[in-house]
């Protein structure tokens, strides 16, 4: 990779000890009781214990990075992105290994992180600007940039504690980006604005990237990372799986992802009383594509195994763009369907409509809800899939795009049927 390096990666690695329930001591007595029994452990004994209780969060991740590039970092949850970031920021530092960091780094991890939620927003620019390295005087000279590009000027006085989260990340974004930085890290952040604002966020980052920053951004937004990223570094359960051009390692983590949990899924149950074991989109003739047609229905195929009878099931699939806008979803519930109940295995068949979709990247989620109380018994990915059309590109024309039926009415064109009449 030619050009200067910002980033050099050796060997990284992060270990963590976690805890066990019976080593929590919630009196004096049992910590002074789990002392005397440490105390009396043989060495091997006390080393295994460790051993058990470690876990690691990243392991030997060596890569460089060029001044210049746009990386994304992708992953499935617990995959230990949020973890580089971290060691790279110097919030935490390395168990294993060395980083090597060339230039002013700037760094957008969390929301609000650095806010202080008593201060106003103003009191906030201040503070979190000097915590990112930028002098009082730097601060005020690029003060009024800052609140025009996070669009909170008549709330600047405010307290933040009083800023919606979306409030909270404009003005975080705009203190991190104006830092003027070499080297900008995003963690999932854009996820919280609206699109209109992700976009501005990405046009401000190309930008940075045009003066030479070097900017790294972990998402799950694929959309996103495809069009910010000439390259990701794709993490595997702590581990670098792959690091190359951006489309090979979108087709991996696709691949991966297909029937994990939603990530949306907070608290993913650890034993659903469903789960889906396969799902397949295949063409009206029965073959199995990721392309469609713009106007060409399709069938979603989905294998199930139900480990309990579960009444009245709401069965949902739901099409969202590549940037998680949700633009279709189909239900048991809403669509009427007769499916009284779910137990043991079996298939459940989709077939849909012409799709109407514009031109673009999708992917689908399968969720099951229960008839009685509506709570989220499993929510998984189903995979990705594209609509194809000459014409019907978003760009232009939407989410959505329904023939109409059209009729001119003018003097000229009366004028013209007259004289077409005559001849």
């Amino acid at each position: 990779m030619g050009g200067e390096t910002a980033i050099s990666v050796r060997g990284v690695g992060k270990r963590y000890q976690r805890q066990s329930p019976s080593e929590r001591h919630d009196s004096l007595r049992d910590a002074l009781v789990a002392g005397v029994s440490s105390a009396f452990a043989s060495s091997a004994a006390r080393a295994a214990r460790r051993e058990r209780n470690t876990f690691w969060a990243l392991q030997d991740a060596t890569f460089d990075i060029a001044r210049g590039e746009n990386v994304g970092i992708i992953g499935l949850n617990g995959a230990g992105k949020s973890t580089l970031l971290k060691m790279l920021s110097r919030i935490t530092m390395p168990t294993t290994g060395e980083i090597d960091i060339t230039g002013r780094l700037g760094a957008l991890l969390e929301v609000g992180t650095g806010f202080h939620h008593e201060l106003t927003g103003r009191e906030n620019v201040f503070l979190y600007g000097t915590i990112l390295g930028m002098s009082r005087r730097e601060i005020s000279a690029k003060f009024d940039a800052i609140v025009d590009f996070a669009e909170i000027s008549e709330f600047i006085d405010t307290p933040v504690k009083r800023y919606s989260s979306g409030m909270y990340v404009r003005l975080a974004f705009a203190v991190a980006a104006h830092l003027d930085p070499d080297i900008l890290l995003l963690d999932e952040v854009l996820a919280v604005g609206d699109f209109a604002f992700q976009r501005k966020c990405i046009n401000f980052t190309r930008q940075l990237q045009r003066r030479g920053a070097t900017i790294l951004f972990v998402s799950h937004n694929m959309f996103s990372i495809k069009t910010m990223c000439q390259r990701v570094i794709y993490l595997s359960k702590g581990r670098v799986l792959f690091d190359g051009p951006t489309d090979e390692g979108l087709k991996l983590y696709e691949g991966d992802s297909k029937l994990k949990a939603a990530s949306w899924l907070k608290e993913p149950a650890q034993n659903p009383p469903i789960v889906f074991t396969d799902a397949k989109l295949l063409n009206s003739q029965g073959a199995e594509v990721a392309v469609f047609d713009h106007g060409e229905p399709m069938i979603v195929r989905l294998a199930y195994k139900a480990f309990q009878r579960i009444d009245r099931p709401d069965i949902r699939i739901v099409f969202d763009r590549s940037d998680d806008l949700t633009c279709a979803l189909f239900s048991t519930l809403a669509d009427d369907a007769p499916i009284p109940y779910l137990d043991g295995e079996g298939v459940i068949e989709l077939r849909t409509p012409p799709i109407l979709l514009t031109s673009d990247l999708y992917n689908y989620q399968v969720v099951v809800r229960s008839g009685e109380r509506g709570d989220v018994l499993t929510a998984q990915i189903g995979g990705g899939f594209h609509v194809r059309d000459p014409i019907l590109t978003t760009l232009g024309y939407g989410v959505f795009h329904q023939r109409g039926e059209w009729q001119l009415q003018s003097a000229d064109a009366e004028a013209l049927l007259r004289v077409e009449a005559k001849t």
